[in-house]
């Protein structure tokens, strides 16, 4: 009976395309609480997917094949890196992580997904390269960028996106977490960012921190859930954005001039306490216009009396190829 009632339940939803728990129950002519009793096995299953919260939930049918066959031609090692390493979100908003996202990537782009697979860590293998102790130093990139750089260091968790595959998997977790302002994906970022943020403050004595304000207004604003669910143990600088007629993010800006002028302008550091090392903490960085000018201000009023490190999310990759030639 419980294969017929599902059978009904498959047949339905290929026949829709996507549909709510309610039209399932009324069209097979049974409860939605006997509904439910079938629909967790079949998501478990890879049957079928749904999309929505609460109260708007639907369903349609897993667009992710079995990957079995393909995960076992998979040696260990690379069944490991892809699964600790990889993320795939669909342009639909659905997220697969792991070999399933590997797989459904590789094969939405005509491509064979073991072999892929290898070339996939090959690459990581390379930008791995400026990784040390689970952190990349920044730091030269910028020294090279601004003649004026008033950081003493910056570091970053990961690059935002690597050649041909495009973002990392914590680049996709960024991306995301803002765009859908999403609190559980946001929580996730900082849990992946609290050891290294644990580390610096431990390795260079940190005793204050600030958070760059957000330029863009959200219902939820990801600086603020990133300074929440960290939770350092130390004091966070005043600090916030001032407001102008026109909003003008920094990765509207292609100029550096232009990006240190937006941050010169923008940034008020209100803070009037004392403070031996500071860590400044970002989403990303792209030109570090935004890090450097902050820094700035910080040393002009006088408030550390030693030194200003920098703590990226993600960041850009251009600029390290001439820290490697060098």
């Amino acid at each position: 009976m419980k294969t017929h009632t599902r059978e009904k339940i498959l047949a339905y939803i290929k026949e829709e395309g996507s549909v709510s728990s309610k039209d399932i129950a009324e069209h097979i002519g049974i409860t939605r609480q006997a509904l439910f009793k079938h629909m967790p096995k079949l998501l478990s299953d890879g049957m079928i997917q749904k999309a929505g919260r609460p109260p708007k939930v639907f369903y349609s049918l897993a667009r992710v094949k079995d990957n079995s066959q393909v995960l076992n031609k998979a040696d260990d090692a690379t069944r490991r890196v892809i699964n600790e390493r990889y993320l795939y979100i669909t342009p639909g908003g659905e997220m697969f992580s792991g070999w399933d996202g590997f797989a459904a990537w590789a094969r939405k782009t005509s491509q064979e997904p073991v072999k892929t697979a290898k070339e996939y860590i090959a690459t990581l293998r390379r930008y791995d390269a400026f990784r040390k102790n689970g952190i990349i130093d920044g730091t030269k990139k910028m020294e090279a960028t601004f003649q004026d750089f008033a950081l003493d260091a910056l570091y970053y968790i990961d690059f935002y996106s690597i050649e041909r595959f495009g973002k990392t998997k914590l680049g996709q977790m960024l991306l995301y977490a803002k765009q859908s302002q999403d609190k559980k994906m946001m929580k996730l970022v900082a849990e992946t960012m609290r050891p290294q943020a644990q580390k610096l403050i431990k390795k260079y004595h940190i005793d204050g921190v600030l958070f760059i304000p957000p330029t863009v207004k959200r219902e939820v604003q990801f600086m603020r859930e990133l300074e929440k669910n960290l939770r350092l143990p130390i004091r966070s600088l005043s600090v916030s954005k001032v407001k102008t007629p026109i909003i003008v993010p920094q990765k509207t800006l292609s100029k550096l001039s232009d990006r240190v002028e937006n941050a010169r302008e923008t940034i008020a550091v209100e803070e009037k306490g004392a403070f031996k090392n500071i860590l400044i903490i970002d989403d990303a960085v792209g030109s570090g216009a935004t890090l450097n000018e902050t820094a700035k201000k910080i040393l002009k009023k006088g408030l550390c009396g030693g030194k200003i490190i920098g703590l990226v999310i993600t960041g850009s990759f251009k600029g390290f190829d001439v820290i490697s030639e060098v």
